[in-house]
C-alpha cells in the first residue's frame, strides 16, 4: 500500500475551515476535477457519490467525520481501487492559523500518486477560499438524497 501526505498552513482558524471539510456534500467546491456530489445515508452508513469532470462516478463511504478532532476520512469503494483511505485533518495551531493535512493510502500504489497530486491542489483551493474570505456558506451545499 502506498501513502502520500500533503500539508499546508492555512491562515485562518481551524474552526473557520472545518465546516467546508466536515460537510461531505461540499467536496466539489474545493477538490479539483470533481464536478458534483450527492450524499446518502442508508443503515447508518454515509456514502457520497462524486462525479468527476470526465463523467465517471466514484462511490465513497464516510469512515470518520469528527468535528472535535477536525478529522474527515473516507474510503473509495470499487473501481480500480483494491483499497483506499483518504484522511483530511485540520489542526489548530493556536495562533489563528491551522495546518491542513491530506493523506491518501491506496492499492494499487500508483493510485496514491494520482490522488496525492490532486490533494495538494485541494489544500491550495481550501487555503485560497479561507484566506480570501470566500468560504462558501452551508446554504450552497447539496441536500441529501432520500434513503431507501
Amino acid at each position: 500500500m502506498a501513502s502520500i501526505r500533503r500539508e499546508l498552513r492555512i491562515h485562518r482558524p481551524a474552526d473557520d475551515v472545518w465546516p467546508l471539510i466536515g460537510d461531505p456534500g461540499r467536496i466539489h467546491e474545493w477538490f479539483p476535477g470533481i464536478d458534483s456530489c450527492t450524499v446518502t445515508t442508508e443503515d447508518g452508513v454515509v456514502r457520497r457519490t462524486v462525479t468527476l469532470g470526465t463523467g465517471i462516478p466514484l462511490v465513497e463511504e464516510v469512515v470518520t467525520n469528527d468535528p472535535i478532532a477536525h478529522r474527515f476520512q473516507y474510503r473509495i469503494t470499487g473501481g480500480v481501487f483494491k483499497e483506499h483511505l483518504g484522511t483530511v485533518d485540520v489542526i489548530d495551531l493556536g495562533d489563528g492559523t491551522c495546518l491542513g493535512v491530506y493523506s491518501t493510502d491506496a492499492v494499487p500504489d500508483v493510485m496514491a500518486l494520482v490522488i496525492g497530486g490532486a490533494t495538494g491542489d485541494a489544500l491550495v483551493n481550501i487555503a485560497s477560499l479561507a484566506e480570501t474570505g470566500a468560504l462558501p456558506t452551508a446554504e450552497h451545499a447539496p441536500t441529501e438524497e432520500p434513503t431507501s
